[in-house]
């Protein structure tokens, strides 16, 4: 059966970046398999092939955010472990993808509450890129009547800092956008800073939008406390064992125009998307389970995807005897 065009337009979005927020491209992926259950009409010994291959499609779109393979994960070992017939199967894809996606949502929610804790009344905050989880902790302590004041930068070259300020300022909070490049300068006005997260690794390190170690590391220097809001589905758990998250490079046209590069035939552009935040620079991560310190995301993976990580070894060393 033929891929449903539902589930290769959300594989698009993802990839184009239409569909942008870790959290969102994971329900997204959740929300694709979720579908290309709902529509499958082959034969029950088909099914799990057919899924497969829709898993890796969307595996496919962005290699850096980890929600992405966790979300898929999450649904796929679930059918994979799964007898039954036809219907059955269909049910388990669709049950776990729900369960997901209302998981991830609740998650947001219980970050939410515990960040606003963290945040004083008079507060100035400074923050990076867009992340649901980092503003949802910023409204959540205005709405509990805190006067906070926070600097969002541009976040260049797609500009979802501009997203950010947007949406902190519909909640009615005194939000000013400023240049990335004018980061080291404001990071010294502010109390906190709290950005979100595409991937932590087992060792605690923040993998997030590029510009970000350069925030913790002005922050270091400056001695301002650095704090990550990422739901536990962004916890990595194949670094666990040695593999490292890829940093992926997109389209030089994000940065330059195609017109430029024409006119510019002999210079290269290079367009990371996402850096690495090594742990001693985070003073503690916010998440849906409670407040860490950085190093405390080995324990997270051990609890939350110890199943799993046991299911890849097992399958890798099937694979290696093979």
């Amino acid at each position: 059966m033929d891929i449903p065009r539902e589930v290769l337009q959300i594989a698009e979005d993802i990839k184009t970046m239409r569909i942008r927020g870790a959290g969102k491209i994971a329900r997204s992926a959740a929300k694709a398999l979720m579908i290309a259950a709902e529509k499958y009409r082959g034969s029950r010994d088909e099914f799990k092939k057919y899924m497969e291959k829709v898993a890796n499609i969307i595996l496919n779109t962005r290699p850096t955010a980890v929600s992405l393979p966790n979300a898929v994960m999450y649904v796929m070992t679930r059918l994979r472990r799964s007898e039954g017939d036809l219907e059955e199967l269909k049910q388990t894809v669709i049950a776990s993808a729900k369960e997901f996606i209302d998981k991830s949502l609740e998650a947001v929610k219980k970050i939410a509450e515990y960040g606003a804790r963290m945040i004083n009344d008079g507060d100035i905050i400074m923050t990076h890129c867009h992340s649901t989880a980092a503003v949802s902790v910023i409204i959540e302590a205005h709405k509990q009547g805190k006067n906070v004041k926070v600097y969002s930068d541009e976040t260049r070259p797609k500009f979802q800092g501009r997203i950010t300020s947007s949406q902190l300022a519909e909640a009615g909070i005194d939000v000013t956008l400023v240049p990335d490049s004018a980061m080291r300068l404001i990071v010294k006005r502010v109390d906190k800073v709290i950005v979100g997260a595409d991937a932590i690794a087992s060792n605690g390190a923040l993998v997030n939008k590029i510009g970000t170690s350069q925030l913790a590391l002005a922050a270091h220097e400056a001695g301002v406390m650095f704090l990550v809001a990422a739901e536990t589905y962004k916890f990595s758990p194949m670094t666990f064992i040695g593999e490292l998250v890829k940093i992926e490079l997109r389209d030089p046209t994000e940065v330059v125009s195609n017109e430029w590069l024409k006119e510019n035939p002999g210079v290269k552009v290079l367009n990371p998307s996402f850096d690495v935040t090594p742990p001693e620079y985070i003073d503690a991560i916010i998440t849906e389970l409670g407040v860490i310190p950085p190093h405390a995301a080995v324990l997270i993976l051990t609890e939350s995807f110890g199943w799993a990580l046991q299911e890849h070894v097992m399958k890798g060393i099937e694979e290696s005897e093979e």
